[in-house]
């Protein structure tokens, strides 16, 4: 396959050299911005139409390919990027011209139908080592069975590099994709990778025996239109698999929308994915190689923060606008990093919709805050704007978040700019009151038939984290999470950490019901005496919250009043969602969701997600 880097074309050459710093990255001072140019939206992948004899579209099918190569990220004069991206069969998203074979980071989008399933050959031809240090001491894919998981803390290990030549090659892969409702055989979990060469996980689901690095899955495409996106899921190196560039969207339009007539298209809808990347001098990425308690983990860091802000695969890009409205579907692609987004010059966002679909009704908002795995879907009105006026996209947000470091107005304070241009472009459109039916009233899902209280939980070292747990217990703990097809639960979710954690269910879109202080110290040490000290290889024993709930509950605001498979989840809060295993319209999937190896749920920053706070659920068949 040849690799063509779309997505960097028409920045201008730099006089002067990248400059770098003592320990050899290269300064985002010295990035220029706004050079690099987004053409707009990223290529789409070509499809082939299967029928059946009288016409019928019975599927879209695809080969995806992932591949190294490198990109141009940073702008014209500086090195190119090692990457790893995905790719196939593509067009330009706009004028439909063939592009022929590409690849690039984030890979081209899908464009999906409802109604019209989708299979896609994945494959993996990742025949080079990992780009960056797998910590063998986490529970990990392992092909080559190195297993060191740490049974004895305070001995030494290899530095990086070299690391551990059998734990860096081969690279095992999995693409979920993020927010689909999909049979359990073909979400992407875990431990269905595979490698290049053939070797695989437990849960691998073979494409055909002539395919050993490959995988067929098929996505059914009978929910409701949205924004999802794909990426790599592999266990215990998401993280590193992720900052090599595997990510990329899958929009799922629906030819029955009643909204998406009203609202920009074409040009006017941009995908966006956001990811934060610190640079080595020579182009290539960094990422950490130190653990914050190496005699533990000897490279894993509790969360990445990057000093430069990525959009599309650019560095601090511009985009020309036309004087009109613009569909923006946010993406926060990044690892750890939360954004707080503002324009700069006080414009609201019109926000029309969330991770599974369209909000309630519109909201008008000053501010949004996305967190990793997270979808925002706006509008954005240039109309009064006169031409030659630059607005740049701003972040606040501290990292990590709520209570770390504050965003550098310098660097990871901006994000990207908008360049008016003189054309015309279309009028804000009238949209009806309420946007999305099934979500009014809010919450609409029927009451549950059963709750959990699960406790987000963070262990210790002598340096800082150890390991962070989903209800105190480890990824290879026995199932107990096992709700009935069909049903209704509330998850009562309470976070001890000092973290904000956006947590994400596989399978399901769900709804938001409250928040609530909870006196967090006084809870620990109750849940602690009940249960001893984690990590737990047992379902722990619940704790009331009687008595250690602080003011009253919070409902949801406008901007949460969604159908969401990610939530951002507050320290010292208690979090209710409602969660139904079904279809979000109700009824019936296409598919057997107890069938196969099951579903996960995790933190979706990605470097927590891979050092134990991630767990198996097992949806059950109905009495």
């Amino acid at each position: 396959m040849v690799a063509i880097v779309l997505l960097s074309s028409l920045t201008p050459a730099l006089a002067s050299a990248p400059v770098g710093t003592d320990d050899g990255l290269l300064d985002p001072l010295s990035i220029p911005k706004y050079v690099n140019q987004l053409p707009g939206p990223p290529p789409v992948y070509v499809p082939t139409v299967v029928e059946d004899g009288h016409g019928n579209v019975v599927s879209h099918d695809y080969t995806v390919t992932v591949t190294a190569f490198d990109q141009q990220i940073l702008p014209a004069g500086f090195p190119r990027t090692p990457v790893w991206g995905y790719g196939g069969e593509a067009q330009d998203a706009i004028a439909g011209e063939s592009l022929g074979p590409i690849s690039n980071s984030p890979g081209p989008s899908f464009e999906a139908v409802r109604g019209i399933p989708i299979n896609v050959k994945w494959v993996n031809d990742i025949d080079t080592a990992h780009m960056f240090a797998v910590d063998p001491t986490l529970h990990w894919a392992d092909p080559n069975n190195l297993m060191m998981e740490n049974d004895q803390p305070g001995q030494s290990y290899d530095p990086y590099p070299p690391g551990y030549p059998l734990a860096q090659a081969p690279v095992p892969l999995v693409t979920h994709l993020h927010g689909g409702e999909v049979e359990s055989s073909f979400d992407g979990g875990p431990l269905a990778w595979w490698t290049y060469d053939g070797v695989h996980g437990p849960n691998y689901r073979t494409a055909a025996p002539t395919d050993p690095n490959a995988a067929v899955y098929h996505y059914p495409n009978e929910q409701m239109a949205t924004t999802l996106w794909y990426h790599d899921h592999a266990l215990g190196i998401t993280r590193i698999n992720v900052m090599s560039g595997l990510a990329g969207f899958y929009l799922l339009r629906d030819p029955n929308d009643a909204i998406a007539p009203l609202l920009p298209s074409g040009k006017y809808e941009i995908p966006l994915a956001i990811q934060d990347r610190t640079f080595n001098a020579d182009g290539s990425f960094f990422f950490p190689s130190v653990g914050v308690n190496p005699d533990v983990h000897p490279y894993w860091q509790p969360e990445f923060f990057g000093n430069t802000i990525m959009v599309n695969g650019l560095v601090w890009p511009n985009l020309n606008v036309d004087r009109g409205v613009y569909r923006f579907r946010l993406l926060d692609g990044s690892n750890a990093r939360f954004y707080d987004l503002f324009l700069s010059n006080g414009m609201p966002f019109t926000v029309i919709g969330s991770d599974g679909g369209y909000l309630r009704s519109a909201v008008t908002a000053p501010r949004i805050r996305i967190a990793p795995g997270e979808r925002v879907d706006i509008l954005v009105d240039f109309s009064s704007l006169a031409p030659g006026t630059k607005v740049r996209l701003l972040n606040t947000a501290k990292a990590p978040f709520p209570t770390g470091s504050a965003a550098d107005p310098r660097t990871v304070g901006q994000i990207m700019q908008f360049t008016v241009g003189d054309a015309a472009g279309a009028a804000m459109p009238a949209l009806p009151p309420i946007l999305n039916p099934t979500l009014d009233p809010f919450p609409s899902l029927p009451s549950p038939t059963t709750s959990r209280i699960l406790v987000l939980f963070e262990k210790e070292g002598a340096l800082g984290s150890v390991e962070v747990l989903l209800n105190g217990q480890n990824w290879d703990a026995p199932v107990s999470e096992t709700p009935t097809v069909g049903s209704t639960e509330d998850w009562i979710v309470v976070d001890l950490t000092n973290d904000a954690h956006p947590i994400h269910l596989h399978l399901v879109q769900f709804q938001l019901v409250s928040r609530q202080k909870i006196a967090a110290d006084r809870y620990l040490s109750a849940w602690l005496a009940a249960n001893g000290e984690p990590p737990f290889m047992f379902t722990p024993t619940e704790v009331s919250l009687a008595g250690y709930l602080r003011g009253t509950a919070k409902g949801p605001t406008p901007l949460e009043q969604a159908w969401k498979d990610t939530i951002q989840m507050f320290p010292g809060e208690v979090t209710v969602i409602r969660v139904r295993f079904a279809p979000q319209e109700g009824g019936s999937y296409p598919f057997d969701a107890t069938q196969g190896p099951g579903y996960v749920w995790h933190c979706h920053i990605l470097d927590h997600e891979d050092n134990e706070m991630m767990r198996p659920y097992q949806v059950t068949s109905a009495p």
